[in-house]
């Protein structure tokens, strides 16, 4: 059967996503053990010895490795095994020369396809035993290695500084439209596609020393739970005796900046409550931007706020996020009738 360009749009997409899987627990592992490097051993942790200067050590190095793991995951999603090599090598290419995140991504695809086109190569069958560990991965971390340093490269690169400064000089309406967009794509699908999309670029701007998106996203990515928490506590007689019960989860999902927490309230009632979510979150985002808010660590929600750059204005905004998604869930969500609040007894 012949693949469609629909087809291989709809892979690259899933390689993509596979990529961004693979890299998200090296980016909180890291960030976290760089956070706590920080708390006990001070800003300046990293000229310093001691067990916190060695986990700041250890969070660096798993930090530093998620874009070499975009990009061999990418690679692996496209082609399996025989992929990694070359997407890894590509990956940290990217990493090296300063093309980051977009290099990782587009050489992780390119590695992809130079590995399934060396798989189609007819070979002897005395050379066959050869192919997965010794020519596919010579051919094609040659071939990314010149496509990466000679093509890639220097537009990537420009591009991505480009971008970097572009978004330092956002201010006024522009950071109000990216807030919404970023906001309202972090709580629509809450650890889906669309919101590892919006991860995704703040991760890319904080790999380029700008870290306010990441603020935002982190504010966008607490207030879903947090606010769900809170539309119960106001207004127990709109929810199930399940849905109550799982408020205290939502105050840790959202503590703890896991979104995933407000999953099972969606799913039961999507045409209210992921609007509502989606309200809050943009709120939020946009508030955080319109401050100026900043964090320093990719992830840890309310355990690694003290990396803001203002901690009371960063819980404030998040506060106002989680109330506005509280009160649209109120506004949306009718009581339940004498029957239906009988049966959920």
């Amino acid at each position: 059967m012949k693949t469609t360009w629909k087809d291989e749009l709809s892979n690259i997409k899933q390689a993509l996503l596979t990529g961004v899987s693979y890299m998200i627990p090296f980016v909180v592992a890291g960030g976290i053990l760089i956070a706590l490097g920080f708390a006990f051993g001070g800003i300046f942790v990293f000229n310093t010895k001691g067990f916190a200067a060695d986990m700041f050590a250890w969070g660096k190095i798993a930090f530093g490795l998620m874009i070499p793991i975009l990009g061999g995951y990418i690679a692996y999603s496209m082609a399996d095994k025989p992929g990694l090599a070359a997407g890894f090598v590509a990956g940290m290419i990217a990493n090296n020369q300063g093309s980051g995140f977009l290099g990782a991504m587009i050489g992780g695809i390119i590695a992809g396809y130079i590995v399934i086109a060396l798989k189609k190569i007819p070979m002897p069958r005395a050379l066959a035993a050869m192919l997965p560990t010794l020519i596919i991965p010579l051919l094609s971390i040659l071939a990314i290695g010149i496509i990466m340093t000679y093509v890639i490269g220097t537009p990537v690169t420009w591009l991505n500084v480009t971008m970097a400064a572009y978004l330092s000089g956002l201010s006024g309406g522009s950071l109000i439209i990216l807030g919404i967009i970023q906001g309202a794509m972090l709580a629509f699908d809450m650890g889906g596609p669309v919101n590892k999309a919006a991860y995704a670029f703040a991760l890319a701007a904080s790999a380029t020393g700008n870290w306010g998106p990441m603020a935002a996203n982190f504010i966008a990515s607490m207030a879903p739970p947090m606010g769900i928490a809170i539309a119960i506590l106001i207004a127990k007689n709109r929810f199930t005796k399940d849905e109550r019960s799982s408020a205290g989860g939502c105050v840790v999902g959202g503590f703890g900046m896991i979104t995933e927490f407000a999953i099972p309230y969606a799913v039961k009632d999507p045409t209210r409550v992921i609007p509502s979510l989606m309200v809050g979150s943009a709120v939020g985002a946009v508030l955080s931007y319109l401050a100026g808010l900043s964090i320093t660590a990719p992830h840890g929600g309310l355990f690694v706020v003290f990396l803001a750059n203002s901690p009371f204005m960063f819980i404030l905004i998040l506060l106002v996020a989680s109330c506005v998604t509280a009160g649209m869930l109120l506004l949306l969500k009718k009581p339940l009738s004498k029957e239906e609040f009988e049966a959920a007894e």
